[in-house]
């Protein structure tokens, strides 16, 4: 099968033939339809740091798919083939299938356990291959009290987009969004945000402030992780409120925990990828309900073939989520 591979401990990525996988016990084979392609993809493209300590060349690279089983290992009774399907990519011990196995999703073909595959009843195989970032977004959003508050996205990349959408179908009273990207912006105001800031531009904290009556907002949900942006999640949330921390920063960033925390009396919590599994019963009952449409944050689809031009689009800064349509 023709799959994106990482060969070596090298930049680069190289769209080669694999052997085909096959569904072992307790797993199913899928046929990829369509696969997210996401920064971690562009981190191992590049080889970077990052990439340098975590992967094991040669392995088929990818994690967010959605495709249809063709075949069922021995043991699997609760699905059947022909189902639309998408997956969550880690196993319960902790440990990333992808990257421990080699078993990628920018391929043809991928086997995965029966018990992290999840039916789409429905949704698009368009959007079953989003479903793992929109995760990450209905995590940081929904572990907080959204209903009837305000909400403030710290970075609009797709997943504080798709934040932007989850917390206005969770019932947000006022969703507000910064970026220093006015293409991003309009994505996030594509995705219902009441009120946009420019953070190249404009003073972040004092415009929530403003569009708070002074009090800051209840909820702020920080997916950059740049320095600056992190102070602005602490200096705008109000007395009391929460803070979503998902933006991972490249290094060690300083608190004023006093200042920034203890004396405004907030809660702060770190999100790590998905809650396994709620957090995808929950994007498929808002999916199939019609709460959501995450399809607008989807601006570019690329054949298998042209991963390196799918990365290029991410690197200019032009895309919003971006897929390969693998068949």
């Amino acid at each position: 099968m023709q799959a994106i591979v990482k060969q070596q401990r090298a930049p680069g990525l190289e769209v080669t033939s694999v052997r085909k996988p096959a569904a072992g016990p307790g797993e199913v084979l899928i046929a990829v339809r369509h696969a997210g392609v996401c920064g971690t993809d562009l981190h191992i493209a590049d080889w970077d740091a990052w990439a340098q300590g975590r992967l094991k060349p040669p392995l088929v690279v990818g994690h967010e798919f959605a495709g249809e089983i063709v075949a069922l290992g021995d043991g699997v009774a609760e699905l059947k083939v022909g189902q639309p399907v998408t997956a969550e990519g880690h196993i319960v011990c902790g440990h990333c299938v992808q990257c421990r196995t080699g078993n990628g999703a920018f391929a043809e073909y991928i086997a995965m356990p029966a018990t992290n595959v999840l039916p789409l009843n429905g949704i698009p195989t368009t959007v079953g291959a989003v479903m793992d970032p929109m995760g990450n977004a209905f995590h940081a959003v929904l572990t907080a009290d959204v209903s009837g508050s305000t909400v403030f996205i710290v970075g609009c990349g797709p997943i504080g987009c798709f934040a932007v959408g989850v917390a206005r179908a969770a019932g947000a009273a006022r969703v507000i969004a910064s970026d220093v990207n006015p293409k991003r912006l309009e994505l996030a105001r594509t995705m219902g945000a009441h009120v946009l800031i420019n953070a190249a531009r404009d003073d972040v904290v004092r415009t929530v402030l403003e569009e708070t009556g002074g009090e800051g907002a209840d909820v702020v949900c920080e997916m950059s992780g740049i320095p600056s942006a992190l102070h602005q999640a602490f200096a705008a949330v109000r007395m009391g409120g929460r803070v979503q921390l998902l933006g991972i920063p490249k290094g060690a960033v300083p608190v004023d925990f006093a200042t920034e925390i203890i004396f405004k009396g907030i809660t702060v919590y770190g999100v790590i990828g998905r809650k396994m599994y709620d957090t995808w019963h929950q994007m498929r009952r808002y999916l199939t309900a019609g709460l959501l449409d995450p399809r607008p944050v989807i601006t570019h689809q690329f054949p298998l073939a042209q991963v390196d031009e799918a990365l290029a689009a991410i690197r200019a800064g032009d895309a919003g989520k971006i897929i390969l349509e693998i068949a």
